[in-house]
C-alpha cells in the first residue's frame, strides 16, 4: 500500500521504507422525518440524544467501517471550481442492503458540511458523532432490504492541524491519497477495506482541466460551466483505493498484455519527460502476470502528480506517483522500476485482494516488497537474498519498534500513517522468503498463484492465508506462521542458521562502542 520513499541502498542492503459492536436488534417503528439544517451536522435537537461514533471494531483503527449494512454501490460526483483551496461541491450516492434492523445508522465523514441527507428518497435527520455522519431514516429499516443514502455535501482539500484530508494539493489541481482513513475525509461511506463496492465517479471541471478516475471511462459532457467527466469501476474498490485527478493533464494510452488498456495521467508539460518510464508499464504488467496470473482489472496506468507527498500510492487501477520519483537524478534507474513494479504488484496484493482488517496490512505490503524485491534481482542484477541478509539483521529492531508483522502497533498519536514502519514492508517481505524457503520454491509459486485467484475481488486475513499455505505445502505450518508472523522476535530463518539478528540494544551498544 502506502510506500514511502528515500534514497536506495546499494545491493546487500535493505532498501528503506517508512513512508462494533453490533447494533442491537430493534423492532422497527414510524418516525417523522425532520430535515437536519442545511448549515451544519453538527447541531443537535434538545431533546434527543447524543449520537455516538461507531466502528467495525478494527483492531488499529476502531471506528472506521459501521455495522448494520454492505455497501454495494457509491455514485460519487464533485464539482471543481479551479481552486485547489475551495471546497467542492459533492453529491454521493451509496446503495447498500441493511444487515439488521436500523432506526438510524451511521455514516463514516467529517472534514466537510453536510447539507442534506436522503434515505430512499425522504429527507432524514442527521448529525455529526466524532468523525461520523449518524442518519436517522423517516422509518426504521428491516434487515435484507436494499437502501440509497444521498449526502449533499462539501468536500474540502484543505487539511487542518486536527484533520488530513484525503485530497493531495497539486500544482495544478487535486489528486487523493486515502490510505489509510482519510477516504471519508472526502465523500461519506463505509470507509473500511473489508466493504468493497462498485464506484461511478463523475467530476465537473472548468476548461482547460482534465478529470480523470479509477476505471474506464463513461463519456465526458460540455456545458457552459465545464466539462463532466465520468468513470466507472469494473470491480469492487475499497474507499481507501478511490482515485480522482483534476489538472491541467494529459492521457497518454497506449496498450498492455492481451490489449489491456494502459492509459497514464501526467502534467502536460511532462510528457515529453515522463514518456521513456510510462512506456516500459507494459513489460512490467507482463512480469507480473508470469509470476502471479492475469491482471486483476480493467485498466492500468501512472497518475504522476506535481506535489510533495513523499509516497507513492497503488490506488486501484491509477497508481499516484510524486513526479520528483522520475524528474530526480539521484534515484538509479533500477531503483524506481522496482518502486513502480511494488504499485504495480498491489493491484494484485492489496487492491484485488484487499485486507479484512488493518493488522492484515502485511499481506499487501509484504507482497509488494516481494515483488518489488524480486524484480530487482531479475532485472538488475540485486540479489534478494542479499536484501533478505539484511533485513534479518534489522527484523528484532524493526518488531521492537512497530511490533510483530501480523500484530503491527498502532499508530503514534497525531501520526495515523506510522503504521507503515518497516515491519510491515521488508518485515513481512522477510515472512514471504522463510517461507519459500519452509515450503520450496516450486509450493511457494503455487501459493501466490493461488492466493490471488482464491481471493479476486474479495478480502481475506492472515488466517486465510495461513490456511492456502497449509493445503499447498501438505503439512501443518501453524507453529511456522505463529513464530514468523506474531513472535517479537524473529525465529531463526530456514536454510540460513547463520543468519543473525540485531536488537535494538545490541545495535546501540555497538554504536556507543
Amino acid at each position: 500500500m502506502l510506500r514511502t520513499r528515500t534514497t536506495p541502498h546499494t545491493a546487500g542492503t535493505t532498501a528503506p521504507t517508512a513512508p462494533r459492536q453490533r447494533r442491537r436488534r430493534r423492532q422497527p417503528r414510524l418516525r417523522t422525518a425532520l430535515l437536519a439544517s442545511a448549515a451544519s451536522v453538527c447541531l443537535i435537537a434538545a431533546s434527543a440524544p447524543a449520537p455516538s461514533p461507531l466502528g467495525i471494531g478494527d483492531r488499529l483503527f476502531p471506528y472506521l467501517g459501521n455495522p448494520g449494512y454492505d455497501v454495494t454501490a457509491y455514485d460519487l460526483a464533485f464539482t471543481y471550481s479551479g481552486s485547489n483551496t475551495k471546497a467542492l461541491p459533492a453529491v454521493t450516492v451509496i446503495e447498500a442492503r441493511t444487515t439488521e434492523w436500523l432506526e438510524q445508522f451511521n455514516l463514516d465523514y467529517s472534514h466537510g458540511t453536510v447539507r442534506s441527507v436522503d434515505v430512499d428518497g425522504e429527507p432524514a435527520e442527521f448529525r455529526g458523532a466524532g468523525e461520523d455522519l449518524v442518519v436517522t431514516p423517516a422509518e426504521a429499516l428491516p434487515p435484507g432490504i436494499p437502501m440509497r443514502v444521498t449526502v449533499h455535501h462539501d468536500s474540502n482539500p484543505v487539511s487542518t492541524e486536527d484533520q488530513q484530508s484525503g485530497w493531495v494539493r497539486t500544482e495544478d489541481g487535486l489528486a487523493m491519497a486515502n490510505q489509510a482513513d482519510a477516504g471519508h475525509r472526502v465523500f461519506p461511506g463505509n470507509d473500511h477495506p473489508s466493504d468493497k463496492a462498485m464506484f461511478t465517479i463523475r467530476v465537473t471541471a472548468p476548461d482547460g482541466y482534465t478529470a480523470v478516475a479509477n476505471g474506464l471511462p463513461v463519456g465526458a459532457t460540455r456545458r457552459a460551466a465545464g466539462t463532466t467527466w465520468t468513470y466507472r469501476t469494473e470491480h469492487p474498490m475499497a474507499t481507501e483505493l478511490a482515485q480522482v485527478s483534476i489538472g491541467r493533464s494529459s492521457v497518454v494510452r497506449r496498450n498492455g498484455p492481451g490489449g489491456l488498456p494502459v492509459r497514464d495521467v501526467v502534467p502536460t508539460k511532462d510528457r515529453k519527460l515522463l514518456e521513456p518510464w510510462l512506456r516500459k508499464t507494459p513489460d512490467q504488467i507482463a512480469w507480473m502476470q508470469e509470476k502471479v496470473g492475469d491482471y486483476p482489472f480493467e485498466t492500468y496506468g501512472l497518475l504522476v502528480a506535481e506535489a510533495r507527498t513523499g509516497f507513492e500510492l497503488e490506488t486501484q487501477t491509477l497508481s499516484l506517483f510524486e513526479r520528483d520519483l522520475f524528474a530526480r537524478t539521484e534515484y538509479p534507474k533500477w531503483y524506481v522500476e522496482s518502486i513502480m513494479v511494488h504499485e504495480l504488484a498491489h493491484q494484485w496484493f492489496g487492491d484485488s485482494v484487499s485486507p479484512r482488517t488493518w493488522s492484515d496490512l502485511w499481506l499487501s505490503e509484504g507482497h509488494a516488497t516481494w515483488y518489488e524485491a524480486l524484480f530487482a534481482e531479475e532485472k538488475a542484477d540485486k540479489p534478494m537474498e542479499a536484501r533478505m541478509k539484511a533485513a534479518y539483521r534489522s527484523s528484532d529492531t524493526w518488531r521492537s519498534a512497530g511490533g510483530p508483522p501480523a500484530t503491527p502497533k498502532e499508530a503514534e498519536p497525531g501520526r495515523k500513517l506510522s503504521i507503515f514502519r518497516p515491519n510491515v514492508y521488508d518485515g513481512s517481505a522477510l515472512v514471504l522468503y522463510a517461507l519459500r524457503e519452509e515450503i520450496g520454491r516450486p509450493a511457494f509459486e503455487r501459493l501466490e498463484r493461488a492466493w490471488v485467484s482464491t481471493h479476486h475481488d474479495g478480502v481475506a486475513d492472515t488466517a486465510d492465508f495461513e490456511r492456502l499455505a497449509t493445503g499447498i505445502a501438505g503439512r501443518d505450518l501453524s507453529g511456522f506462521f505463529k513464530a514468523w508472523l506474531y513472535a517479537e522476535k524473529t525465529p531463526p530463518m530456514p536454510g540460513h542458521p547463520d543468519w543473525k539478528s540485531a536488537g535494538p540494544e545490541e545495535k546501540a551498544a555497538k554504536r556507543a562502542g
